[in-house]
């Protein structure tokens, strides 16, 4: 059964040194930290690395963020593994929990995320299970 969250978050991004090899190909490192808001209720902190090209509106970047705090009243973390794109300014979008990294009561997460940005606040819609063995594990401790 998929299950969405929604809500809103606000990121600080903040610019870090590359390596040598990085800086040469032209690859920025930032570090995030980020507070979520609505069905998840967390906090996150990571690292991105990204490019930018000479066409406006055109850049990549991948980033892992560690997420802890409640997702629909569950304590426990997940890893988000981004790998996402903008081709002239349209949003090509990869977000997905890093498998078995979910902790807690959130062993077992397997999921998605999308982000939107809309003047200026950013907005996330999370969708979301839980393994096969994860529901199995739930319906053995309900029986």
């Amino acid at each position: 059964m998929i299950r969405k969250a929604t809500g809103s978050f606000t990121v600080n991004l903040a610019l870090q040194p590359a390596s040598a090899q990085a800086e040469a190909a032209g690859i920025g490192r930032r570090t995030l930290d980020k507070r979520f808001l609505g069905d998840l209720d967390a906090v996150s902190s990571g690292e991105m690395l990204a490019v930018m090209t000479g066409v406006e509106g055109s850049m990549a970047y991948v980033a892992f963020e560690k997420v802890t705090g409640q997702l629909a009243g569950m304590q426990g973390g997940f890893m988000l593994q981004h790998a996402s794109r903008m081709v002239r300014g349209e949003p090509f979008q990869s977000i997905r929990v890093v498998p078995d990294s979910g902790t807690g009561e959130l062993a077992g997460l397997e999921g998605d995320m999308r982000i939107d940005v809309r003047e200026g606040r950013h907005f996330y819609i999370f969708e979301y299970n839980f393994t096969a063995q994860r529901a199995a594990d739930d319906q053995e401790a309900q029986a």
